[in-house]
């Protein structure tokens, strides 16, 4: 009889052990992925990528990155990239920001910085200002972007609490 409480115990406790490792794996903190580039000597770009899905199913890649400049002068832009023929964004207009509390931010179209031909700018890709407002985003609350396009609805990406993160996490690195 001895035995079998002992066998109970023995369940129990490693019950308990599987649970309390299970729980901290769970609630453990998601850790950004950064990628840290040498643009030139000197300039650091660290960048935060993810593809996103639009209300029609394509995909799309979102890059958040900050680059520092040898002179210490730091940005942090938001490239929006969508297959050729997925839509022709309006470089006119910024970008809106809705967060799910119904806080609505803008950035800023940078695009043309995007291109070294400034006369030829791609209308399926779009660079925006994220500095000025990245901290205003709040973790743990997703966001929906809303681009503004030449000829069609404009186009509509969600974003998760965790790519907030990530993409707040872009200011911490030096």
């Amino acid at each position: 009889m001895k035995s079998f409480f002992s066998f109970i115990g023995s369940v129990f406790l490693l019950g308990m052990m599987v649970w309390t490792i299970s729980i901290n794996v769970a609630i453990a903190p998601v850790h950004a992925v950064i990628r840290q580039l040498e643009e030139a000597p000197g300039q650091m770009v660290y960048q935060a990528r993810q593809t996103l899905q639009d209300q029609h199913g394509n995909s799309w890649q979102a890059i958040a990155f900050k680059r520092i400049r040898p002179d210490q002068a730091a940005t942090i832009y938001l490239r929006l990239v969508g297959f050729p023929g997925t839509a022709e964004l309006d470089h006119s207009q910024a970008l809106t920001l809705t967060d799910s509390l119904g806080q609505t931010l803008t950035a800023t179209d940078i695009s043309q910085e995007m291109f070294s031909d400034k006369t030829q700018v791609e209308l399926n890709a779009a660079e925006y200002d994220l500095q000025p407002i990245l901290m205003q985003l709040e973790v743990g609350i997703p966001l929906s972007l809303l681009l503004p396009t030449l000829n069609q609805p404009d186009i509509t990406l969600n974003v998760t609490p965790e790519i907030v993160e990530e993409w707040k996490s872009l200011t911490t690195q030096k």
